[in-house]
C-alpha cells in the first residue's frame, strides 16, 4: 500500500468535542485515503436530498439550560471575521492543549458546521478540511492471518484526544450556545436557508452514538490505495460511523461518552451507554 499516505490526513471532530468529532473523524478518514482533497464548493458538502422547504424545529437552541454562571454576553463579530474570536474561546476550553495548532484556518466554524453535516452521509470526499492531520502513517497489524488497524494506531490521536477529554462539556455547550447565530449562518451559507443546525447537529450525534462497537478489530482490505472494512455490513455504515470506528475501540468509546453529555446538555434528555454487544455489526 505505498500510496497511503505518510501524514495521514475527526478525530474525528470537530470542536473541542464537537470540533473534535468532526474534525478528528476528518483526520481519520485522511489517514485512510492519501489523495488530498481539494477545497469543495458548498454543495460538496450537501446530503443527495438536500432541505428545499423549512421543517418544525425540534430542538430550539432557545431551549438549552447549560449556560453556566459568567457565560459570555459579548457580541458576536461577524461570520467572515469570527476566526480570531472562536480560536480564542475554543482555546480557553481546550485548556493547555495543542488545539490552535490542529485547527485549520481560515473559515473555522464553516468548516467544522461542513463536516459534522455531512458525517451521516457516505462519503466526506471534497470536504473542508477542519483540523490538521495526525503525525505518522496509518498503522496496520495482524490477528488470526487477517489485516486490521493495528492497536499502535490510537496513539496518533493522542493529542485530539487530549482536547476531547479536557474541554467541560458544560462549558463547551454553553460556548456553543452563545455563538450559535454563527452556525446558523455557516449552515444557511451551506445550501440550507431553510434548515436548523442544532436539529442537525442532534441528528448527526445519533447517528455517531449508533455506531457499531466490535469486540475484536474489524478485518480490513486494500482497494484503491487504502483500507476498507471486509465486512460490507461495516463498510455500508455512514461515513462518520465508519469513521469512529477507525478511531479505535477506547477512543471511541470516550467519543461516544462526551457526546453523550453534550447530547444531555442540549436536549435535557440523558442517555445510557447501549449494552455491551448490542451493535457487533
Amino acid at each position: 500500500m505505498g500510496r497511503q499516505a505518510s501524514t495521514g490526513s475527526w478525530i474525528a471532530a470537530a470542536i473541542v468535542v464537537i470540533v473534535l468529532v468532526g474534525a478528528g473523524a476528518w483526520l481519520v478518514h485522511r489517514a485512510m485515503q492519501p489523495e488530498a482533497a481539494s477545497p469543495p464548493t458548498a454543495n460538496a458538502a450537501l446530503p443527495a436530498t438536500g432541505n428545499s422547504a423549512a421543517a418544525p424545529v425540534q430542538h430550539p437552541i432557545a431551549q438549552v439550560q447549560s449556560a453556566p454562571a459568567g457565560a459570555s454576553t459579548a457580541p458576536l463579530p461577524a461570520l467572515d471575521q469570527s476566526d480570531d474570536d472562536v480560536l480564542a474561546a475554543l482555546q480557553r476550553l481546550a485548556g493547555d492543549s495543542e488545539l490552535s495548532l490542529l485547527l485549520v484556518r481560515p473559515q473555522i466554524i464553516a468548516r467544522i458546521v461542513a463536516s459534522i453535516d455531512a458525517m451521516p452521509g457516505r462519503s466526506l470526499g471534497g470536504m473542508m478540511m477542519p483540523a490538521r492531520p495526525p503525525k505518522g502513517a496509518f498503522v496496520i497489524g495482524d490477528m488470526d492471518g487477517q489485516t486490521v488497524i493495528g492497536e499502535a494506531n490510537a496513539a496518533r490521536y493522542a493529542p485530539y484526544m487530549a482536547i476531547v477529554e479536557q474541554v467541560d462539556p458544560q462549558a463547551l455547550v454553553a460556548w456553543y450556545v452563545h455563538a450559535y447565530p454563527l452556525f446558523q449562518q455557516a449552515y444557511e451559507h451551506l445550501g440550507y436557508p431553510h434548515g436548523y443546525f442544532n436539529d442537525r447537529l442532534i441528528v448527526v450525534i445519533d447517528n455517531l452514538l449508533a455506531a457499531p462497537e466490535p469486540a475484536t478489530p474489524p478485518a480490513l482490505l486494500p482497494s484503491k490505495g487504502q483500507y476498507v472494512f471486509a465486512d460490507p455490513a461495516l463498510e455500508a455504515r455512514s461515513a462518520g460511523q465508519r469513521l469512529l470506528l477507525r478511531t479505535g475501540a477506547a477512543n471511541e468509546a470516550k467519543i461516544k461518552a462526551r457526546l453523550r453529555t453534550i447530547r444531555g446538555l442540549l436536549v435535557g434528555q440523558h442517555l445510557q451507554p447501549a449494552a455491551a454487544g448490542s451493535a457487533s455489526h
